[in-house]
């Protein structure tokens, strides 16, 4: 599933991020959505969303 589209992301959805720090070395963070930051429909380098362990990144791939 694409991560740049909003609807494809739920609360509860397992997904790997890149956090702000990590952007330039592609460093993937897992963890389960708690909260979708991102108000548009779709964002070109995806959905900004907050882990259950309060980390913040942009959902570049939904497991």
């Amino acid at each position: 599933m694409n991560g740049t589209i909003r609807e494809n992301i739920k609360q509860g959805t397992k997904v790997r991020v890149v956090q702000k720090q990590d952007q330039r070395s592609g460093k993937l963070t897992e963890g389960v959505v708690e909260k979708i930051l991102t108000n548009s429909r779709n964002h070109p380098r995806g959905i900004k969303v907050m882990l259950d362990t309060g980390i913040v990144g942009r959902v570049k791939e939904i497991l």
